[in-house]
């Protein structure tokens, strides 16, 4: 065959093959030989291109872009990246929580909304939701809700009564279970969803001064929402939908953007708010802490390889650059180690030198070595040293601003405040976010689900899960099931 593209085939070493069709062989009938080195090559590798996919939130998509800082926001915090007018390049993934890799877009899940800043201070990861809460508020739960949300061990089947199983013994769900069962369960898609970093974060800014603060990415297209009719039916036509959309949107120009707005807390009035602050199940009231704006996110580039780009990027609550800190909340602090860990085991000791993790700022660093070091590494390769080696500068950190704990050694959840309670916000949202539509809708959904193989004994803890978030739902959702 003419080759028509002047790029004549290679092997990964460079060195041009004789054919892209055919092995070599003892004659035309014969046997391959073993020497084939271009064949043993291209088999080889095909039998190593799948890495593992990721635990929760195996199924997703995502865009690279910028984030824009159109307000002000100096006066809360000294990171880079949130100074007046400054421009970062950013990478975003979106995701299901529970689905693998080939999954439907579709399937009722949260949605991940995971964000890098390739920030001149270096990298800074937001992991978070399109929610602005989560099912549990302690790290030692969340192996067993992933789990409980995944497949059996039995038959490697979803089970619906294994996950109201583990959602009816554990009332701290109820927020969350009200967000997933309503109409933000199922977006659109996902230009069409907000995005939280649902944890509580610290800012510090160039006085030293301190504040809890909240993400929320307000979406510029508008909220939407698929039914679940409209879900299963797109499920079985386009299991891709999301990803796809997001895609041509961009390939079309039709770049997708959210406004970012803060809530912000002063660092004292944590210790006496009447919600705990720091519990990821419970939400600041936008009544005592408006939102603030900040900036612009906006997508305008896909990925030019999904595995390279996409599959293989890296997100860790961990990267936190000066002016921004960590807070006392338990789920954060469990994953400032889960997510690090999940990436050594999943890319490899050294998956931050993969071009889409590497940050845009010097690294000087004594790690060495590992599989799929790229890195040269030069003497010293530890510290202290005499000859020239990087030296901590603990002036360019914020480390020294932190929050101050003591107690006893407890396995306890958080200290209960005047209004901590693990259904009064989830029956808010059901009596005064919701209209008489959305609160038929999340009836339906609620009864559609609970009909799906739950059995007698969780059944009934699921009416009464129900009536303790609002008895009016949870008398329509027992006769939605028992048709009566």
């Amino acid at each position: 065959m003419t080759n028509k593209t002047g790029k004549p085939t290679t092997t990964d070493a460079g060195i041009p093959v004789a054919s892209d069709e055919h092995s070599l062989t003892v004659g035309r009938d014969g046997p391959i030989v073993l020497h084939d080195h271009y064949l043993i090559e291209q088999m080889a590798q095909f039998n190593r291109e799948r890495i593992v996919e990721r635990q929760p939130h195996a199924k997703g998509g995502g865009a690279f872009g910028h984030f824009q800082v159109t307000q002000d926001v100096s006066k809360y915090t000294s990171a880079a990246v949130f100074q007046p007018g400054v421009k970062t390049d950013t990478l975003i993934r979106f995701s299901t929580v529970a689905g693998e890799s080939g999954s439907p877009d579709t399937w009722r899940d949260p949605r991940g909304f995971s964000l890098k800043f390739y920030t001149s201070e270096g990298n800074y990861d937001m992991v978070g939701n399109n929610t602005p809460v989560f099912f549990v508020r302690d790290p030692l739960k969340f192996q067993h809700f992933i789990r409980s949300q995944k497949r059996r061990a039995d038959n490697g089947l979803r089970d619906h009564d294994m996950q109201w199983d583990f959602w009816t013994l554990s009332p701290e769900t109820a927020h969350q279970v009200t967000w997933l069962m309503g109409d933000r369960g199922i977006p659109k898609t996902w230009r069409n969803m907000d995005g939280f970093s649902s944890h509580t974060y610290m800012w510090v800014n160039s006085e030293g001064e301190k504040f809890w603060v909240k993400y929320h990415f307000k979406t510029d297209q508008g909220n939407d929402f698929l039914t679940q009719a409209e879900a299963d039916k797109m499920a079985g036509e386009d299991g891709d939908y999301h990803r796809r959309d997001l895609f041509n949107a961009i390939k079309e120009g039709n770049f997708p953007s959210w406004t970012l707005h803060m809530q912000i807390m002063p660092f004292e009035e944590a210790k006496t708010y009447h919600y705990n602050p720091f519990d990821l199940t419970k939400v600041w009231p936008h009544s005592d802490y408006p939102l603030i704006e900040v900036g612009k996110l906006t997508l305008d580039r896909n990925p030019t390889d999904f595995h390279t780009e996409i599959e293989q990027a890296a997100f860790e609550p961990n990267n936190l650059v000066r002016g921004i800190g960590l807070s006392p909340d338990k789920m954060l602090l469990g994953r400032v180690f889960a997510y690090a860990d999940a990436h050594r085991a999943r890319l490899g000791a050294n998956y931050k030198q993969i071009p889409v993790n590497r940050p845009q700022s010097p690294v000087h660093s004594y790690s060495k070595d590992g599989a799929m070091r790229v890195d040269n590494v030069s003497d010293p390769v530890y510290a202290p040293n005499s000859y020239g080696g990087p030296a901590a500068d603990p002036s360019l950190t914020d480390e020294a601003d932190m929050w101050y704990a003591d107690g006893d050694m407890v396995r306890q959840a958080y200290t209960l405040r005047e209004d901590d309670d693990d259904w009064g916000q989830a029956g808010m949202l059901v009596r005064d976010v919701m209209d008489d539509a959305a609160r038929d809708r999340l009836v339906d959904n609620i009864v559609g689900h609970l009909k799906g193989g739950v059995s007698d004994a969780v059944l009934e803890r699921a009416f009464d899960y129900w009536r303790n978030v609002d008895k009016t739902l949870g008398d329509r959702v027992e006769k939605g099931v028992r048709g009566s």
